[in-house]
């Protein structure tokens, strides 16, 4: 863990259930928090931070492999440590159809349409079972504030939801956080990766959450081509994090 940020884990989870109570008790005094378990620290983090707010009977986990997911039991171990009831739906047939749809409308798909299109559709399920709860749900989102900053993150997949707890963590805050809460190590500490492309989250960005946190939060990069890059991506990405623009007659 980097050593110039430290937090007070207990004192932000007491402060974000405060503020995941509140919430609910303004938009949606009786709905679920319905959120997508990747098995994955920031979705674990969350889900952890949902249970301590509501209580499990209001929180329901969704995972979504897109046919086979290779870290699927590390998103189930997270239902069954949290014991909160979830489901299982298999995306591929939806990704697959979409693809095939496009290709017979004569539309090549491109790259960043293939990687993109799995979370797109992750979030498309994540609303259809909030809105077919007996009480209704609102969906969470699990981005945190280093993914956000370099655009690491599906706009309108990922980086949609109804609110969210943790966007305003760097990746070392959210790591002090699931450790305060007391969740398992290997999955708090684990190599994050996307599950889309094949590789870790800091192979794809070239270069480490400690060196973009610490950037972040002191302006200080050593590497100026790494500092450049940070710049780049912020900039490009800044679209992701912003309302949608409305012109005003």
């Amino acid at each position: 863990m980097s050593e110039y940020k430290k937090i007070d884990p207990e004192k932000e989870i007491e402060n974000i259930c405060n503020w995941i109570k509140e919430w609910f008790d303004n938009n949606g005094p009786k709905a679920s928090a319905v959120i997508g378990l990747s098995g994955g620290k920031d979705s674990t983090i969350v889900a952890a931070l949902l249970v301590k707010a509501l209580g499990k009977d209001r929180v329901v986990g969704v995972l979504m492999p897109n046919g086979e997911q290779k870290d699927i039991e590390d998103s189930k171990a997270v239902a069954k440590l949290l014991d909160i009831k979830h489901y299982i739906v298999n995306i591929n047939p939806a990704v697959e159809g979409e693809k095939k749809a496009l290709a017979e409308a004569g539309v090549e798909m491109g790259n960043d349409a293939i990687i993109n299109t799995p979370p797109r559709i992750r979030m498309a399920t994540l609303y259809a079972i909030a809105q077919s709860l007996p009480n209704g749900g609102r969906v969470a989102n699990t981005c945190n504030k280093s993914e956000d900053y370099v655009g690491y993150s599906t706009k309108y997949g990922d980086a949609a939801g109804d609110f969210s707890p943790c966007a305003d963590f760097l990746v070392t805050e959210m790591r002090q956080i699931g450790d305060a809460l007391g969740l398992p190590k290997e999955l708090i500490h684990k190599t994050p990766s996307d599950g889309l492309c094949g590789l870790s989250d800091e192979d794809k960005l070239g270069f480490t959450y400690d060196t973009l946190d610490k950037y972040v939060m002191t302006g200080v990069c050593e590497d100026q081509s790494t500092k450049e890059k940070i710049d780049r991506m912020h900039k490009n990405n800044l679209h992701k994090l912003q309302t949608i623009p409305t012109y005003c007659k």
